[in-house]
């Protein structure tokens, strides 16, 4: 099933940003707004929430941090103790570098892995660009066509007035 998305391309970012704003006061929904580089702001009007890659970095790191201390516990005390020096068994100050070493690499492969699932940037999903110019030199607004009472015309013509160069429909 295929989505159609008006597009608004804009050749400026400040009347692009204009643009957006106008959407939003007219509470028209945008689906996305594709630049050539970071325009700061545009989350207010996309109503991008916080991320939670933190807390999936914090379980990762946690859930590393449990195993390795539980591995070098049950090697060292329970499968094969072996007495170096009249030490403990369960000496906790020698796993702790090991234990840190598997905390970060936990935390960072699996948020890495986890980013990569959540932004559809892995070869199982098939991504696509809007508009070829929004890699380059254009700023793309795109808008969702969701059903009949989306007025293509009126939405067309707003964005024209603040200074799109090309309103066209895409179909992804």
């Amino acid at each position: 099933m295929s989505k159609k998305y008006l597009l608004g391309v804009f050749h400026d970012e400040h009347d692009m940003i204009h643009a957006a704003k106008e959407l939003k006061k007219n509470k028209i929904d945008i689906h996305d707004i594709y630049t050539p580089f970071p325009v700061h702001g545009l989350d207010q009007y996309l109503e991008i929430r916080p991320t939670r890659l933190p807390l999936v970095t914090l379980i990762a790191g946690t859930t590393g941090l449990v195993l390795a201390l539980l591995f070098q516990y049950w090697v060292s005390v329970i499968d094969w103790p072996i007495n170096v020096g009249g030490k403990p068994f369960n000496s906790f100050a020698a796993f702790i570098p090991v234990a840190f070493e598997i905390t970060v690499l936990f935390g960072a492969f699996i948020t890495v892995f986890a980013f990569l699932m959540r932004s559809k940037l892995i070869p199982i999903f098939s991504g696509g660009i809007m508009h070829a110019g929004a890699t380059q030199d254009k700023f793309v607004i795109a808008l969702a066509v969701k059903d009949a009472s989306f007025d293509l015309q009126s939405i067309s013509k707003t964005l024209g007035a603040f200074g799109a160069s090309e309103v066209s429909i895409k179909e992804v």
